[in-house]
């Protein structure tokens, strides 16, 4: 059950922060210079590296991807007629935050957090 609800929290939650990044940037763009550093310095310091609000943001939506991505496969397989037993269920649903966790993790260490 909370893998479903996750499915769908971390759904709504991209489409709805993503679409007002988004758009929030797109404004900043189209306002100018001026605009535009106040958009990055909401999210980033003056050296040019993520703050702790781009840092939240940025590691939220990529464990939401990742977590959105390895539900959906579960969703894919189970249509499939597969991982109904009880047991094996619960496995593969705990595996998908486990995957997501393990992905962001990787991700975010590729792009050099230390």
């Amino acid at each position: 059950m909370l893998v479903s609800i996750l499915h769908r929290a971390t759904g709504d939650g991209m489409a709805t922060v993503g679409t007002l990044l988004f758009v929030w940037w797109l404004a900043a763009l189209a306002g100018g210079p001026a605009s535009y550093a106040r958009f990055a310095g909401v999210f980033t310091t003056s050296s040019g590296h993520l703050n702790l609000i781009g840092y939240v943001f940025g590691i939220g939506l990529t464990l939401s991807l990742f977590q959105h991505i390895a539900s959906g496969v579960r969703h894919l397989v189970m249509d499939t007629g597969a991982a109904f037993e009880l047991k094996r269920n619960k496995r593969f649903a705990l595996s998908t935050m486990a995957a997501a966790v393990v992905l962001t993790l990787c991700y975010w260490l590729y792009l050099g957090i230390k």
